[in-house]
C-alpha cells in the first residue's frame, strides 16, 4: 500500500525505533506510548483490519502473538505481566490500517480497557 504508514516503515521510507525484525514481521516502539514499554508488532504483508485475515494467515497471527510474548521476555515485563491487543476498524480504536498487535507492560492495566 503506497499511503499505509506501516508499509513505509517496512520499507525503511520511515524511521522506527526497531525492537524486533524477521523475513515476516516487524516490531517497534509507539510513538505515542500508553505504557512505559509499548511495542507495536506488524506483519510485512499489508493486510488493513482483522475482518481480511484469512485461514492462510493462521500461522502468521500465531508468529504474532509469539513474538508478542518473548519480546515481553526480552523488555522485563513478562513475569510482572502486560497486555495484548489487536483493534479492529475506527469503533474498535484502530488508527493505521495495516493489523498490527501492542504489547504494553510496565505499569498495572484495569479492566475493562477504555
Amino acid at each position: 500500500m503506497d499511503d499505509c504508514l506501516f508499509c513505509k516503515i517496512i520499507s525503511g521510507d520511515i524511521p522506527a525505533d526497531k525492537v524486533f525484525e524477521n523475513k515476516r514481521l516487524l516490531a517497534f516502539r509507539d510513538i505515542n506510548p500508553a505504557a512505559p514499554t509499548h511495542i507495536l508488532i506488524i506483519p510485512k504483508i499489508h493486510i488493513s483490519t482483522l475482518n481480511e485475515l484469512e485461514q492462510k494467515h493462521n500461522e502468521l497471527v500465531g508468529e504474532l502473538v509469539r513474538t508478542a510474548s518473548e519480546l515481553a521476555k526480552q523488555e522485563g515485563i513478562a513475569e510482572a505481566g502486560y497486555r495484548t491487543g489487536f483493534n479492529c476498524n475506527e469503533a474498535g480504536g484502530q488508527t493505521v490500517f495495516h493489523i498490527h498487535l501492542h504489547l504494553m507492560g510496565g505499569r498495572t492495566f484495569g479492566w475493562p480497557p477504555g
